[in-house]
């Protein structure tokens, strides 16, 4: 059983964990489903960080709020099509309760019953630089990883509504803990990229992000979306959500305000990733920037400060590739890993939205392959994953049970729109690394002769695109890139 990985009695006022680092750990860098933790962070003072207290601390600092519209419509809200205030939390606590006096704030032209706001992906160590102390209520070490805190850690506060587009990240895998408020997640398997339709436009490193509005899809547009497998769960204060490698997921805020602290694991695949990315990087950029600029095309996420060059570019690429075969090569058998004081090292959590400059090099693999060994542990080590109360596997919609938050409909119920009004799929299969999940061409728009209407299938640099940087294509490339190189 779960509970009894505590290791003997506990003193008296000791908070008691159902487990032990090592265990915690081995959980997080094996399991390749979603799963929640409870009970293991029950002394920690982040748990106190509501935003009524973080405005105490910030003592009138200002972030920076993403606003969107409560409107759904069938087109996701990517960050490129909201708007950005900077404001303090008192003032974001303000506008979220109605309080008059947000009609001359920075909030005033955001109507609150109309918009949301997030303020997220903010790095706890630039919030907090001036507050290096409150880096340690955050305890990373309880699940197995010394020396990680809030300075790895990234910081998440929203409003009723406020969400993150379908995406999923390219590197590590993501532990996160909610402190207030609760957030729906909606989970896909990387089984099911194919269905999602990806896409790299808006552009970010280390982010694939899905054309699919998941609370709104387009059937029509995206067909194959009914495919998915969903798993969803209301994730509450006190839970730590593992949301493993490569699994996508859409996040939306189902309380009046919600904070919420997470941070990234590195993983020993996140030197190939890294490959991967660079390469894309280079082909998005190169493309894009070659094409005539459009006000109404903006291709940047907000994230990345500008489209770096094509030389720059390749730096980046040979840099990736060197520090891969450095790390193949100093890849040593499991017996003779350094000790634990070695080994135990953390790397920075901006591993997610990093920008990279000339002189960036990849992380030094010591920082993957020995840290971070157990990315090639296998489950099998555990006579049973210990799920129970403490570990509540997230089980897809059709099974999912009561024990961690709502469910919705399954997406396999939605309406089939234009069911049997498709041409049909031009040869096209999910297993096809080349083709787009666009190549279904309505009978309506076929000529006579049964081509394609010309007038109806003029492609655009991004769709062409969602073919070469798709991530099966751009897997396929690095792998050969990696054999050419080392030969």
């Amino acid at each position: 059983m779960a509970g009894a990985e505590s290791g003997g009695p506990a003193a008296p006022g000791e908070d008691v964990k159902p487990f032990t680092p090592e265990t915690a750990k081995e959980i997080v860098m094996s399991l390749q489903q979603p799963a929640v933790f409870c009970n293991m962070v029950g002394n920690w003072p982040a748990l106190h960080w509501n935003v009524k207290y973080l405005s105490a601390v910030l003592d009138g600092k200002t972030i920076e709020f993403r606003i969107g519209s409560k409107t759904m419509d069938l087109v996701p809200q990517f960050e490129t099509r909201c708007s950005y205030v900077k404001a303090t939390l008192e003032e974001f606590l303000a506008w979220s309760s109605g309080q008059p006096s947000c009609l001359s704030g920075p909030f005033s032209c955001f109507e609150y019953s109309k918009y949301w706001a997030y303020a997220d992906y903010k790095y706890i160590a630039r919030v907090f630089e001036d507050k290096a102390e409150i880096f340690q209520d955050i305890r990373w070490s309880d699940f197995g990883f010394p020396g990680r805190s809030g300075k790895e850690s990234t910081l998440w506060i929203g409003s009723e509504g406020a969400n993150t587009p379908c995406h999923l990240d390219s590197y590590g895998c993501n532990l996160v803990l909610q402190v207030q408020g609760r957030k729906r997640w909606h989970l896909f398997p990387p089984g099911d990229t194919s269905f999602l339709y990806p896409t790299r436009i808006p552009y970010e490193e280390s982010s694939v992000f899905s054309k699919v509005n998941i609370a709104k899809p387009d059937l029509k547009r995206f067909p194959e979306f009914r495919n998915t497998t969903a798993h969803v769960v209301t994730l509450s204060p006190g839970q730590v959500l593992l949301v493993p490698r490569h699994w996508w997921h859409y996040v939306e805020s189902v309380d009046p305000i919600t904070v919420s602290i997470n941070s990234w694991i590195e993983l020993d695949a996140d030197h190939e990733a890294r490959v991967e990315e660079a390469i894309t990087r280079t082909l998005v950029c190169a493309i894009k920037s070659a094409e005539n600029p459009s006000d109404e095309d903006i291709w940047l996420n907000p994230t990345e400060v500008e489209a770096t060059s094509h030389e720059i570019n390749l730096q980046y690429l040979n840099k990736a590739v060197s520090a891969y075969f450095k790390c193949q090569k100093t890849s040593v058998p499991e017996q003779t890993r350094p000790s634990s004081t070695e080994t135990e090292r953390v790397t920075s959590a901006s591993q997610k939205r990093r920008k990279k400059q000339v002189g960036w090099e990849p992380e030094g693999c010591k920082l993957l392959t020995h840290e971070f060994g157990f990315s090639t542990f296998k489950a099998e080590k555990f006579q049973k994953i210990p799920f129970g109360p403490h570990l509540i596997q997230v089980l897809p919609q059709s099974q999912e049970t009561s024990s961690t938050g709502a469910v919705e409909s399954d997406y396999r119920d939605l309406p089939h729109e234009n069911e049997g009004g498709h041409f049909g799929k031009l040869h096209c299969t999910r297993k096809q690394l080349a083709m787009s999940n666009d190549c279904e061409t309505p009978a309506n728009q076929m000529d006579s002769d049964g081509s394609p209407n010309a007038s109806q299938t003029a492609l655009s640099t991004n769709d062409l695109l969602d073919c070469l940087v798709n991530p099966h294509v751009i897997s396929l490339v690095a792998q050969l890139l990696l054999e050419r190189a080392g030969v």
